[in-house]
């Protein structure tokens, strides 16, 4: 998708894509990363996004231009040189590629830089922060083209009715892709009840209907298991699922995000809620509040009663907060942590290759579980059942 992108972007007919093969390489132009540069021997190694590796000569007759992200031609690019290449940035490398897609002398470079990617990368991420919102599908309504979904907020779930027009961009991950980049054109008679759901838009003025300009959807597979071995090296985490108690191995690829559940939120730093009183639970005894803690704890926007509460800012729920924890490595997780894990369906249903992993779950899950009935002990799995998490699909 990110080469259709940057060629379609340049105006370039992709015609010469071969059946089967890379769609990052045609016989006219290789699209990747730069994995390093040569500048004694005047050569650019890149990556593919498909993991193909293709060399670049260059030579005193190749032009280099600058072009921002997001750009549909070249009429705005600048002039730039070899020099001003850098490892990380990605490159367009026009030319006659090699029968075996190995090479390319390039007679013109196109670069976007990895700072101009950062940047215009954390204004989508913002964007869909600030107007976006995420769910469960319940319903589907192919008639009137209407969704339904369950919007977790601190108050409980909300059902969100989502209408869908002419000019809605709809995308579906690809079954085995945990990348947001790489969801596939779409269409609502692909949609199915279950699945997660990101949409783009607006509130309307029923606080129960969003107008939604992008729609991005997929099926995933959200369990929460315990940790018993950890393989840093081949990125694998095994598992005791909660409450079957089957064993997982969690796939922990580059793209993973990962991150870790303060317990600091389950002493009330999250708007009030209590470890084993789910969301609004009971205040502290003595009726006085729940501590505060410091301002990386409270999530942005959160005010009485917690965020999405009266006085939080509207559409801000558990995800949102979820997505705005630091992140960490696998060498971070420990044996005997509680984990959540979202990923794609796979082939294989005893092996997750993780989208998102949270750890130091076991507060998050007593907070959110019901309170057991008098005399039950509690049961770890309720809190994942009842949750409303839904962090399957990644902002962009």
């Amino acid at each position: 998708m990110k080469a259709f992108f940057f060629a379609a972007t340049l105006g370039i007919i992709t015609l010469f894509v071969p059946q089967g093969g890379d769609p990052n390489i045609t016989a006219k132009y290789a699209v990747g990363e730069v994995k390093s540069i040569d500048a004694t021997a005047r050569q650019l190694t890149i990556k593919t996004d498909a993991g193909s590796t293709v060399t670049v000569s260059l030579n005193d007759k190749t032009t280099y231009k600058k072009l921002a992200p997001g750009e549909k031609s070249l009429t705005n690019a600048t002039d730039v040189a070899f020099t001003d290449l850098g490892e990380g940035d990605r490159v367009m490398a026009r030319g006659n590629v090699s029968a075996d897609q190995k090479s390319v002398p390039a007679s013109m470079i196109v670069v976007m830089t990895k700072g101009d990617l950062a940047k215009k990368a954390e204004a989508e991420r913002a964007e869909w922060r600030r107007r976006g919102i995420l769910g469960v599908i319940t319903a589907l309504k192919p008639e009137t083209k209407e969704i339904t979904i369950t919007h977790r907020a601190m108050g409980g779930n909300q059902s969100i009715v989502i209408p869908v027009t002419d000019k809605t961009e709809m995308f579906r991950y690809a079954p085995d892709s945990i990348k947001f980049a790489d969801a596939k054109p779409s269409d609502f008679g692909e949609l199915k009840v279950g699945d997660q759901l990101r949409a783009l838009g607006d509130r309307t003025d029923d606080p129960l209907r969003f107008n939604a300009q992008k729609v991005v959807s997929g099926s995933f597979r959200t369990v929460g298991g315990v940790v018993k071995e950890i393989d840093a090296d081949k990125g694998e985490i095994k598992i005791a699922e909660l409450e079957k108690k089957t064993p997982l191995t969690i796939v922990v690829k580059q793209d993973a995000v990962l991150r870790r559940f303060p317990a600091e939120f389950g002493m009330g730093g999250f708007g009030g809620a209590r470890p084993g009183g789910g969301p609004g639970g009971a205040a502290p005894a003595g009726g006085g509040q729940a501590p505060q803690g410091n301002a990386q704890q409270r999530p942005q926007g959160a005010g009485p009663g917690g965020p999405g509460g009266p006085g939080g800012r509207p559409g801000f729920n558990i995800n949102d907060m979820l997505e705005r924890l630091p992140t960490i490595s696998i060498a971070d997780v420990k044996v005997g942590d509680t984990i959540i894990v979202s990923s794609t369906q796979g082939v294989d249903p005893s092996r997750l290759t993780a989208i998102s992993l949270l750890t130091g779950a076991d507060t998050l899950l007593a907070m959110l579980a019901p309170r057991p009935a008098a005399g039950q002990a509690p049961n770890p799995a309720a809190g994942l059942g009842s949750s409303g998490i839904s962090f399957g699909i990644g902002l962009p």
